[in-house]
């Protein structure tokens, strides 16, 4: 017993040992050590797989320090990297510089950085995360045996189309100048609108495992500070592996995505993007699409046409209106017949309403299952036009429509005047300038049909009523969707559905708070 106690006391005396945890060295950390084997073998793991990274290793002049290059092929101009980097370092630049050899060893990485390089973009990076997502958009890492780092060159080979007319905004009168898939000449381009030190450009980065360059654009003088950073806070919550286009930016910034109407408006046109900007809205760019973002908007933006600018007031005036009866036709058109022949023949002039009645003998459906079948063969013909190739895809939408409808009339099963409807229907939702209000205005108008086919002229009544009430409550970035109809401002009226003279247009819209509100200062 005594032995058992003399053991645990022995036992307890011992102290416990921890073991301290391992510092994590830098070959651990993914940070470069200036080991150039070690460094390459890092790389290498993280990227060699792919079949078109290069790795280049050579010798520095007459050194005899290693060194190597990793570009991608395509995306990396080789030119450039032949003539102004390898040329460059493999030559005795020794002799050039009159510097002895001990004495370059030792200054060589700041040497290449600051004298042999001539490369305009030149960044020092020391992890491995920053340095291979510069390589895989075509830059090249420049490695030196003995320097814990690397130089990223700025080398990328610009693969663009040429700047060409906007295809989704063709206008009569205005510059046939269209946004790239390349964010820097659409940010030239923006620049190019004219000299404006004001013009403010922010990058960030979205995509979690693909990132790409999104541009924040606004006028620094004009645009309310916290307009610009609600843009900001709601650009940094974007959380998704890819943004592939600036539609999918559009549907995770904006206030409602419940709502049929669209709350961001896209452009092709430089033109139409600084004259938002000037207004005190702020545009948003992406690399890899030419389709500007720009906030907040109102529906009335959507019906407008930088065309409505160009030409004289009152001429631009009478378009507008037509414009803004056009998408009245196209929301309501359909609906409005299916009222009016259902329930309410009464309110149809006689002599129109025996002229239709006899144009419907012998059709077997009602009126609302006749305008489906015409409103789903237009849409389909619609939609098959948009995706033939482009010779044979207007000839396929115009003369499928005319072959559809004249065989539904004579085979029965629809009347002649609904055709007629349907065909100034659809001709009304092309003269909207915004090609997403005109899905939105198409889609509510089957909800407006199947309102008449139920309740008549009070189901069209209740249905533009319940519409204008979600558009007063809706609101883009903290302005009202609806205004300048609704809050009521006399000034903004000036720029609504008619545009008064540009010399009666002094000031900026006060639906937008700016912190420069006159136009001429």
């Amino acid at each position: 017993m005594r032995w058992w106690k003399s053991k645990t006391r022995r036992i307890r005396k011992q102290p416990v040992q921890h073991e301290l945890p391992k510092k994590p060295s830098q070959e651990s950390t993914g940070y470069f050590t200036g080991d150039l084997d070690h460094d390459l073998k890092m790389v290498k793991e993280e990227i060699g797989h792919n079949t078109d990274v290069h790795f280049r290793e050579f010798d520095i002049g007459r050194t005899g320090v290693r060194g190597a290059v990793v570009f991608i092929d395509v995306l990396s101009d080789k030119d450039l990297i032949d003539k102004h980097i390898m040329k460059s370092l493999m030559a005795d630049f020794s002799e050039d510089y009159k510097i002895e050899l001990s004495s370059l060893k030792n200054n060589l990485p700041g040497l290449i950085k600051s004298q042999i390089l001539s490369i305009s973009e030149v960044t020092e990076a020391h992890h491995i995360g920053k340095t291979v997502p510069e390589i895989l958009m075509g830059s090249t890492a420049l490695f030196i045996d003995g320097f814990a780092g690397v130089f990223v060159l700025g080398t990328t080979k610009g693969n663009t189309r040429n700047i060409e007319e906007p295809v989704s905004e063709s206008l009569v009168r205005g510059a046939r100048v269209g946004f790239t898939e390349t964010i820097g000449t659409n940010t030239a381009l923006l620049r190019q609108q004219g000299k404006n030190e004001s013009l403010s450009l922010i990058e960030f980065e979205v995509g979690k495992r693909a990132t790409k360059k999104l541009v924040i654009a606004y006028i620094k003088e004009v645009a309310e500070p916290d307009l610009v950073e609600e843009v900001k806070k709601r650009i940094l919550k974007i959380d998704i592996d890819l943004v592939p286009e600036s539609g999918y930016v559009e549907q995770l910034i904006e206030d409602n995505y419940l709502s049929p109407f669209p709350q961001v408006q896209s452009t092709e046109r430089p033109d139409r993007v600084m004259s938002a900007l000037m207004e005190g809205r702020v545009a948003i760019l992406l690399d890899g699409t030419p389709f500007v973002l720009i906030v907040p908007v109102t529906f009335s933006m959507m019906l407008q046409s930088p065309e409505d600018y160009y030409e004289r007031w009152f001429p631009s005036s009478f378009i507008r209106i037509l414009r803004f009866g056009a998408a009245m036709i196209s929301l309501l058109g359909p609906a409005l017949y299916i009222s009016f022949i259902s329930f309410h023949p009464g309110l149809i002039p006689s002599e129109l309403v025996i002229s239709i009645t006899g144009t419907r003998i012998g059709v077997p459906f009602p009126s609302l299952i006749e305008a489906l079948i015409m409103e789903v063969a237009i849409e389909i013909l619609r939609e098959a036009g948009l995706r033939l190739p482009k010779p044979i895809g207007q000839t396929i939408g115009i003369v499928g429509g005319l072959i559809i409808g004249e065989a539904a009339v004579q085979a029965g099963i629809v009347s002649p005047i609904m055709v007629i409807v349907v065909a100034v229907t659809a001709i009304s939702s092309f003269a909207i300038p915004q090609y997403g209000a005109g899905i939105s205005l198409r889609m509510l108008r089957f909800a407006a049909m199947f309102c008449a086919a139920v309740f008549g002229l009070y189901g069209v009544i209740m249905f533009f009523l319940l519409l204008s009430s979600h558009a007063v409550k809706l609101k883009s970035f903290g302005v009202p969707y609806a205004s300048p109809a609704v809050p009521y401002r006399l000034n903004d009226w000036k720029d609504f559905i008619i545009r008064m003279p540009i010399s009666m247009m002094k000031r900026r819209p006060k639906m937008i708070k700016t912190n420069d509100s006159s136009r001429k200062s």
